[in-house]
């Protein structure tokens, strides 16, 4: 959402002419990247290179026209945080101070709150992280929670000493005063940043203690710029790769007396690091501040926040999948406005909105005119339109639409362009240029109608083309123009062959909607599977074997004798038999049954298990598998295929006994 947001402005910046340059970069660094690459048996280094061309692909797939592209473990980041750094300090804005922090013995590592839980001091709720409780909303000290543990590693953290470096923030307090103030910050955010600035502000803690995965702090060995401080930097070091490339000044936007302007677009979540972290530390460097941050709100799915079990939370390569990207880039500007509301993509309007608004619309006025001027005109246009006044008052929305999309108000541009778009149709609707067509299809009445129907089309697309790039360039070659400009918009066409029409763009359908959130419900389930899979393996010590466990964890598991009532071929399943158990009874003499799923197939055939006593894990959490639930696991040995052998008790067991 943010990325199409910027990228509308930033198109509509470029077609009136003004020289704007769209940067961004991955965020690469902190412990969740370190500890990321680590499970996965790679470096740092490998995991951003992935990732980022993960990234690259989605936004290109959904037409992003960045300029540039970056990361955040570049060269030029790290030249740039350091002399940021160097000049904050000489300027007296970094201290120092030795903290106490919560440390992972056996990783070896401080903890950050998100990486500690343990039950609330407050409500005795368990599994709680380290800064504030889920439950009951307290926030308290990580030192403060009871039995607390490291999310890592599973070890009882300690509490142990470090010297960190901190940020003076206090010292910037009039001037973050002022600068929030200052019209750079919609009324919102600067109404929540008073409250801060109402308290006193603390210093900004802005070390990390090896390991950690980012740049080492000059002249301190073993010290990490935390991730956030060179986060915001990655503007500045993406748009010096844009123009070491381009031959573009950097100076000359960054410096403190440019008069270019400078935005971000930001998630309202950061706006502590965007609106007083970062404007403090530029003012302290050297640096020009923005000019303004724009904050949006959060995007939720069918009025709920986004959901990998219900198919909800759907990422960009699974929608690409399934969608057409302007389908979601016209939703989504239909609904955006300027402020830092919420905004919820319901699939159902979703599906209504685009084919009503863009096929149903704007692509049906073209297809209904295109057609005659084809057949009856060889595809030229007349020199005299019916109603120049039709198309003199969809021009006259240009100054509203412009400012509309200037402030990000996106929805109100969209619906001034439908209501063209309604009056378009309406004309179309009464002219009936079919009904002309029938007795003479080369009547200049005719001609004139439909050429007032394109023109109206191209004034439309026009309008469209920051929210629609890709519709509005296959318009621009039906149209047979070069790349529509926001001037064109004071322009008619007269006298103008167009090409064929050929189908700009075609309806959603609901069946396409549903295979994407089915897909991302399917994708959820073989992660979730996954996960459970590399949970239930310890990793294996230099013997080759699992990990040591205790005692006590052994003896949780409850083992007993079972009788396999039935077994049978599972639809689908390649290995799995589906075994119904009896256990004994229960206290009250009922009998305790069980259904299993097993996968020894390639070993056994279903009449062969019928009235054998198996071993099978009673207290086993159960587990929904494709095929329905299972309830246990009988016990098994052998290399597989056909030598895989069920445990089977001596002579005399029963079912129910607890196998010791």
């Amino acid at each position: 959402m943010e990325v199409i947001q910027t990228d509308i402005w930033v198109r509509l910046q470029k077609m009136r002419g003004h020289d704007c340059i769209y940067v961004c970069a991955d965020d690469a660094h902190g412990t969740a990247i370190m500890l990321s690459a680590e499970a996965q048996g790679i470096t740092p280094e490998q995991l951003i290179e992935t990732m980022q061309q993960q990234h690259e692909a989605d936004f290109a797939g959904f037409l992003i026209g960045f300029d540039n592209f970056h990361s955040t473990h570049s060269e030029e980041n790290r030249q740039l945080s350091e002399s940021i750094y160097l000049a904050m300090d000489s300027n007296g804005h970094i201290k120092r101070r030795a903290i106490t922090q919560l440390f992972d013995p056996e990783k070896e590592l401080f903890l950050a709150d998100r990486y500690i839980v343990g039950t609330c001091p407050k409500c005795g709720a368990e599994n709680q992280y380290g800064d504030n409780c889920e439950v009951c909303g307290s926030t308290y000290s990580p030192t403060e929670l009871i039995d607390p543990r490291s999310a890592i590693s599973g070890a009882v953290p300690v509490e142990k000493e470090s010297e960190h470096f901190f940020f003076d923030l206090p010292a910037f307090s009039d001037m973050l005063k002022n600068w929030t103030r200052s019209g750079a910050l919609q009324e919102p955010v600067a109404n929540k940043l008073s409250e801060w600035l109402d308290e006193e502000l603390q210093q900004w803690d802005i070390s990390r203690d090896a390991p950690y995965f980012g740049f080492e702090i000059p002249n301190a060995p073993g010290k990490y710029f935390y991730v956030w401080v060179d986060a915001p930097i990655g503007y500045m070091a993406s748009f010096k790769n844009f123009c070491e490339r381009e031959a573009y000044d950097f100076d000359s936007y960054w410096n403190k007396d440019s008069d270019a302007e400078l935005y971000h677009f930001i998630g309202k979540d950061i706006i502590n690091f965007h609106t007083l972290f970062w404007p403090a530390v530029l003012t302290s460097s050297g640096y020009r501040t923005p000019t303004a941050v724009f904050a949006h709100g959060f995007l939720t799915v069918d009025g709920t926040k986004m959901s990998k079990s219900r198919g909800t939370f759907i990422n960009a390569r699974t929608y690409l999948d399934h969608l057409n990207p302007e389908y979601l880039r016209y939703y989504l500007a239909a609904k955006l406005a300027s402020g830092i509301d919420d905004l919820d993509l319901n699939l159902e309007d979703f599906v209504q909105r685009v084919n009503s608004d863009l096929v149903g619309k704007v692509v049906n006025i073209a297809s209904r005119c295109a057609g005659f001027i084809g057949k009856g005109f060889d595809g030229m246009l007349a020199a005299n339109l019916d109603n120049p006044e039709l198309l003199q008052e969809i021009q006259s929305i240009k100054e509203a639409v412009t400012e509309h999309y200037e402030e990000r108000e996106y929805g109100k541009a969209i619906r001034l362009i439908m209501a063209a778009a309604d009056k378009a149709n309406q004309y179309i609707n009464d002219k009936q240029p079919w009904v002309i067509a029938k007795s003479d299809k080369q009547a200049p009445e005719l001609q004139a109608i439909c050429s007032t129907g394109i023109n109206a089309f191209r004034l439309l697309v026009c309008y469209l083309k920051p929210v629609l790039p890709a519709l509005s360039e296959k318009a621009e070659e039906f149209l047979n123009v070069e790349p529509l400009r926001w001037d064109d918009l004071d322009s008619v066409l007269t006298e103008h062959r167009v090409n064929k029409f050929k189908p700009l763009i075609t309806r959603v359908e609901s069946d396409k909607v549903e295979a994407m959130v089915n897909a991302t419900q399917q994708e959820y389930e073989k992660q979730s599977k996954q996960t459970t899979q590399q949970a239930a393996v310890a990793p294996e010590d230099a013997t080759g074997f699992e990990a040591e466990i205790e005692f006590d964890d052994f003896i949780k598991v409850d083992l007993r004798i079972a009788r396999i009532v039935s077994a049978s071929h599972v639809e689908g399943a390649d290995k799995l038999l589906q075994l119904t158990l009896n256990l004994g009874l229960d206290k009250n003499g009922e009998a305790i049954t069980r259904n299993v799923f097993s996968g020894i197939k390639s070993a056994y055939s279903p009449d062969d298990l019928v009235g054998k006593l198996t071993v099978v894990v009673a207290n086993l959490k159960p587990r929904k598998m494709k095929f329905g639930m299972s309830e246990g696991m009988v016990l098994a040995a052998g290399p597989g295929g056909k030598d895989i052998w069920l445990l089977e008790p001596h002579t005399g067991a029963e079912p129910g006994m607890r196998v010791t």
